[in-house]
């Protein structure tokens, strides 16, 4: 009945025959649930150009994929929509790789939204290659340098403290202190996905992050994941905003502008938190943000002018000239 049901599935989804790149795309990669949230989350580097699009997948409440090796994109879509519609993760690895005529050289990992794990890694697939389960979590490898490399990957997100972003970040650091690909290192990518769906999926992605070509691709993404985090915070600044929280709203503004430096985000951020505060009538918390955006670009003074036009500052050019002069202290 299984394997007749993705059959069917792989109808729906126009796939009439297995099709797959020449060459092996991935090379490790982690799913993972974090049991405290319920978050789903994928993290894998590659010497290959942009894999993120490829190899990861995630929905929130059902179940996280990374497909890899000579890779079949297929597993991701039909892996989580036989998991949506009630199997565990290995009722459908098993009805998946029980299709695929390929699957020697495949390699794929599982994980559903109740912490089951699958994991395949075919015979042909490319030394070093291997697996390893834990709770919670798979990590998988292929064209390692070392056969260590998933152990290292497992004790790593074992052992780590933080959100599930933060371990599959240390899971993929674990691997490259490893030896990691014999070939090198080119992209990588993060996404994690909240425990249950609230139909907004740009609410729902937490993390969608990928590095698409890059010397150190795996420090490049832990960069971004610290930028966002501080999105993250601006938002909840935002929040507390509407809701007339300011002391709240400042706190989680001041979190967000501390976690990264003004020239990542060339102040945008500072700036538009100063927008905020106004909005607010906070004015003389919002100087000091402007002041740290013009020390990023004094461009950020011309936009002030712009602004009330349309709608985001007050129409008083006394205010609109105090704020340009307190941005130049």
């Amino acid at each position: 009945m299984l394997r007749t049901w993705t059959a069917l599935l792989l109808l729906s989804f126009g796939f009439t025959q297995t099709i797959s790149p020449k060459r092996p795309v991935s090379t490790y990669s982690i799913v993972a649930r974090d049991p405290d949230t319920g978050q789903l989350g994928v993290a894998v580097q590659s010497h290959w150009f942009s894999v993120g699009p490829l190899v990861a997948w995630a929905e929130p409440g059902v179940g996280a994929v990374a497909t890899q090796s000579f890779i079949d994109p297929n597993y991701g879509p039909l892996g989580l929509e036989l998991m949506k519609a009630g199997r565990t993760s290995q009722e459908t690895m098993d009805a998946l790789v029980s299709t695929d005529s390929g699957k020697d050289v495949r390699q794929v990992g599982m994980i559903d939204a109740n912490g089951n794990t699958a994991v395949f890694t075919g015979n042909n697939t490319i030394p070093y290659a291997g697996h390893k389960m834990g709770e919670n979590y798979s990590v998988q490898a292929n064209l390692m340098e070392k056969p260590t490399v998933w152990d290292a990957m497992a004790h790593a997100f074992e052992s780590s403290d933080g959100d599930l972003a933060e371990k599959l970040l240390v899971a993929l650091e674990a691997a490259q202190r490893e030896g990691g690909d014999i070939r090198g290192k080119q992209s990588a990518a993060i996404l994690v996905v909240s425990g249950d769906a609230t139909g907004f999926p740009w609410i729902d992605r937490i993390f969608d992050l990928r590095i698409a070509d890059h010397p150190t691709p795996v420090k490049e993404l832990r960069r971004l994941v610290q930028l966002k985090r501080a999105y993250l915070k601006l938002n909840e600044g935002d929040e507390w905003v509407t809701k007339h929280q300011m002391e709240k709203a400042v706190s989680a503004y001041e979190i967000a502008t501390s976690l990264v430096e003004d020239k990542q985000t060339n102040g945008e951020a500072p700036f538009w938190v100063g927008v905020t505060l106004i909005e607010a009538h906070q004015i003389e918390e919002s100087y000091p943000y402007f002041r740290r955006a013009y020390r990023q670009d004094k461009s950020w003074a011309e936009l002030i002018n712009r602004l009330p036009a349309a709608g985001l500052l007050p129409d008083d050019k006394i205010l609109l000239k105090k704020i340009i002069i307190e941005m130049q202290k």
